[in-house]
């Protein structure tokens, strides 16, 4: 058991120490801003060393002038003019110190926001139009969400942070020492010696907080899939009273969450305790072996109090250096997680393209298998053949692989065995962008984006003119409604209190479909969820959008689908029908059972 978790425990720490590295490489361009951000940082310390050394050298003069006059003595020259040009450095020196603070602040911020954290947003979106759709089916919203927000500006932060607080605390501390040592190496060794026990300690910490930070984070993505599948679906909650459910669910992924979060805050918490107690031990034995020096080895009350200033100055950067190790292992951990999204297989490109010019509309499934689950066979040696312009509709219970057939004609998956020809052509051969070129899609869950009705009906064809956008509109029955609205085809969806119903959106799905004008066209569920008159108008609307056209449509109100030219009858994957609507009907099979039961009385 031990041996499994020392193996455990090293592919950790090797997975770590590549994420760093990726890390690293990712901030590449960046790196001249960076270098740029630690020259600033170079004389932000020098003025920090400088202020308690002018600062000691202004004690030391008051304490002569005293001293002198204590002694009777005549000092032969005024305090304020022997104070003046010592105060009027130390304040030049605070004002540099402040003025390159804030142009350091501004760089860091500027650089790692746009250039980085913006960047890796793009990345991370750019991955996600590459990969499978089966990708965004398995994957919840809200974890897609979390690691492009969340995560991201973790290892942002961290960016910032190692360039601002840990590099700059580490130049610091040894800047820090060169000069204690210079000033008085007796006295400079009691923090010397206390420092790296400080550091050790920080990092052990640091360390064993990676794996509570990567639960964390791994938890924080469920709180966000958990939040947007609540507010997604709020209208269902509350019409079921599932409030106080969706409220558990919640709560207990929260809970986790914050378990997690506080295990590895405490690691973090801790280190600042530790650190303080040893800086205020090694100020305390400053102070005192500064005392000593003083009255026994005649040692200047100047260098001991310049000592201890920089004891004092010191903690602020350990402190750094501490909770920067913390934070590099949250950010490990925010990383690991986008990295596994950005190292994701990829859709295999395909860059064949579509030979034909002018598409006719065969279709052919040749021995087609398919499932989403290997253990689940679905689609079993599917075999049709649908010529030029008909019309074919795909009938069958839920689950019985409909919207299968058109995931796979649209290459949303790709078939496990036999092939898909278009025009004798073998898709499997064409490009994926090619294929879907072929066809026009109204879906059942319409869409429609935040922008203009004339930008939604154009998003198939964003070149568009307003009069064909308009035609489009005209035939799709939907322009008389549009030109009611506020503005128009300029009204904005979901502005102005603009409120359209399903009918209306479905018409401008269709409107969409036939502007774009493709020779393929599937319609899937396109007139659920309407009353009768809207159907009615959505019905003529897809009449004229599927003429002339090979269409592929998927109901379940079959009276939609009684002119179809070929109706398929699909059950547990196999068709086991076939034919027009009158012939399925005489047979009296399994359509016959499926219409019937649909008018029963």
């Amino acid at each position: 058991m031990s041996t499994e978790k020392n193996v455990s425990a090293q592919q950790e720490r090797a997975e770590k120490r590549r994420t760093i590295r990726r890390l690293v490489q990712l901030a590449k361009p960046i790196r001249w801003w960076l270098l740029l951000a630690c020259g600033l940082a170079l004389v932000i310390i020098t003025c920090a060393l400088a202020a308690p050394k002018l600062m000691g050298a202004l004690v030391q003069q008051l304490y002569d002038y005293w001293a002198l006059r204590l002694a009777g003595g005549e000092p032969g020259y005024r305090l304020v003019d022997a104070l003046l040009p010592g105060l009027a450095l130390l304040l030049g020196v605070y004002a540099i110190h402040s003025l390159f603070t804030y142009l350091k602040m501004l760089l860091l911020n500027n650089v790692v926001s746009r250039y980085f954290t913006c960047n890796l947003r793009i990345m991370i979106s750019h991955k996600l139009q590459r990969l499978p759709v089966r990708f965004i089916d398995d994957t919840p919203v809200g974890e897609v969400l979390q690691r492009m927000t969340d995560d991201v500006s973790r290892m942002g932060n961290t960016i910032h942070e190692i360039v601002d607080t840990m590099m700059s605390g580490f130049l610091q501390i040894v800047a820090i020492a060169t000069v204690m040592l210079l000033e008085d190496w007796r006295l400079a060794l009691i923090v010397i010696v206390l420092m790296p026990l400080s550091i050790k300690f920080s990092a052990l910490l640091a360390e064993r907080s990676h794996v509570h930070f990567r639960e964390m984070h791994k938890q924080s993505g469920r709180l966000y899939a958990v939040v947007e599948e609540s507010y997604t679906n709020y209208a269902t909650a509350k019409a079921y009273n599932a409030e106080d459910l969706c409220q558990a669910r919640h709560e207990e992924v929260n809970r986790r969450q914050q378990k997690a979060e506080a295990r590895a805050n405490f690691l973090g918490t801790v280190v600042q305790p530790v650190i303080a107690f040893t800086n205020t031990l090694a100020y305390i034995l400053i102070n005192l072996a500064g005392g000593w020096l003083i009255v026994y080895r005649g040692v200047n009350v100047g260098t001991v109090m310049t000592i201890v200033l920089f004891a004092r100055q010191i903690a602020a950067p350990l402190e750094q250096i501490a909770n920067g190790m913390s934070n590099i292992q949250h950010a490990t951990a925010a990383a690991g997680r986008v990295f596994t999204l950005l190292d994701m297989a990829e859709e295999a490109p395909i860059p064949g393209t579509f030979p034909q010019k002018e598409v006719r509309g065969q279709v052919e499934f040749r021995d087609v298998s398919f499932s989403y689950d290997k253990s689940k066979p679905l689609l079993q040696h599917l075999n049709v053949r649908v010529e030029p312009g008909q019309k074919v509709a795909i009938v069958g219970p839920t689950g019985a692989g409909k919207t299968t057939i058109v995931n796979l004609l649209m290459r949303f998956y790709d078939v496990d065995a036999g092939s898909i020809f278009i025009d004798g052509t073998d898709m499997a051969a064409v490009s994926r962008d090619d294929s879907r070129r072929l066809f026009s899609m109204v879906l059942q869950d319409t869409w429609l984006f935040k922008g203009t009705i004339a930008e939604n009906v154009a998003y198939g064809r964003p070149d568009a003119t307003r009069e064909e956008i308009i035609q489009a509109c005209d035939e799709a029955y939907c322009d008389h409604f549009i030109r009611t609205l506020p503005q128009g085809y300029d009204t904005v969806i979901g502005e102005d209190n603009t409120t359209i119903s399903g009918g209306q959106k479905q018409l401008l799905t269709i409107a969409r479909a036939l502007l774009a004008d493709r020779d393929l066209l599937i319609l899937d569920e396109a007139t659920s969820n309407v009353d009768t008159r809207t159907e009615l108008l959505i019905q003529k609307a897809m009449d004229k959008l599927m003429r002339g056209r090979t269409s592929f449509v998927i109901a379940h109100r079959l009276s939609t689908i009684v002119d179809a030219d070929v109706i398929l009858v699909i059950r547990d994957g196999q068709i086991v029908e076939q034919g027009k609507h009158q012939e399925l009907l005489a047979r009296r099979g399994f359509y016959y059972q499926l219409y019937t039961s649909q008018y029963a009385v």
